[in-house]
């Protein structure tokens, strides 16, 4: 089988790829129109988010078989294409679920102690601890949004922090237990402290959490948006917390980054500007499933789906 790797991902799969006899072509460098000119030779392709595979693309991989991403949304990929054509095509939230349960209980403590910003103070020599004086995470109540694989490891990581976890996911039912409590949608605008997205990207959920959706809460509260950036309407946001609808807010993902996650958007950079003079925003770049461990995990998982297919 000749496989295509498009984007830098763990040298596990080529390593694998090889032991089983199969030719690995290495295309970090070729952009789209390389791409469209060569994927016709292809049984397998790897990717994460370099390029997008919609109908017009995968037309010409006549021979493809499977396309593995190492990663959890497939947003970048003509799902419905794939199942007509037979192509089968393997995601592995499995192997980073916990590296984005760990970020997101991080970034949300370090906003809830001022972390940041009394690390940043005493630096300079600052030393004020009564504007420093943080809250606790016990107590409150946890809502998420999307009870899949990356949802359902943050309840559990959660567990011995003494909040009460409730979740809505428009897709599945019957989930709750020691956890978790499943609960509708006008539930988690009532009873959520703190809110927590794990919706993959699609027409349903692009621009959902906007100034009204965030008006709908009952209490103030904190939002993390570890999923997709263009979920969360940021100038929305910003008003949200000027109004105090929001008291903080974590975000790993953004509206602006490039499709490929690699960058910004820099000719969109004053959409975030308000939001990066806030102390109670903390950022990080789209890092909260990037850990080593979990780079080798999502290999692993992949490969273990295309072997049960394409070698046992």
């Amino acid at each position: 089988m000749k496989i295509l790797l498009v984007d830098r991902v763990h040298e596990l799969f080529k390593q694998q790829f090889l032991k089983w006899n199969w030719t690995v072509v290495e295309a970090y460098d070729w952009d789209y129109s390389k791409l469209v000119q060569e994927i016709n030779s292809f049984e397998g392709l790897i990717i994460r988010s370099r390029f997008t595979l919609d109908q017009k693309i995968l037309s010409k991989a006549v021979k493809l078989k499977f396309i593995g991403r190492p990663g959890a949304g497939l947003e970048n990929i003509d799902l419905n294409y794939c199942d007509i054509n037979s192509i089968k095509v393997f995601r592995s939230p499995e192997g980073n679920k916990d590296a984005v349960a760990e970020h997101i209980i991080g970034m949300l403590l370090a906003l809830l102690t001022n972390l940041t910003i009394a690390d940043s103070e005493v630096r300079i020599g600052k030393w004020d601890r009564e504007k420093n004086r943080g809250h606790e995470l016990k107590g409150k109540t946890i809502g998420i949004i999307g009870y899949g694989y990356m949802g359902s490891c943050f309840a559990e990581k959660l567990a011995g922090f003494g909040v009460q976890v409730i979740a809505y996911d428009k897709y599945k039912s019957d989930y709750s237990d020691s956890f978790v409590k499943e609960v509708s949608m006008e539930k988690i605008f009532e009873k959520t402290d703190v809110l927590s997205l794990h919706t993959p990207l699609t027409n349903e959920t692009v621009g959902m959490v906007d100034l009204d959706f965030l008006k709908k809460f009952k209490k103030p509260i904190i939002l993390i948006n570890s999923a997709r950036g263009q979920s969360v309407v940021l100038k929305d946001l910003a008003m949200a917390i000027n109004l105090g609808v929001v008291k903080g807010a974590c975000l790993d993902v953004l509206e602006i980054e490039n499709h490929s996650f690699e960058s910004l958007d820099l000719t969109k950079e004053k959409v975030i500007n308000e939001l990066k003079n806030k102390q109670n925003v903390l950022f990080t770049p789209h890092i909260a499933g990037w850990t080593h461990e979990a780079k080798l995990k999502m290999a692993e998982v992949v490969i273990d789906k295309v072997k049960r297919i394409f070698v046992d």
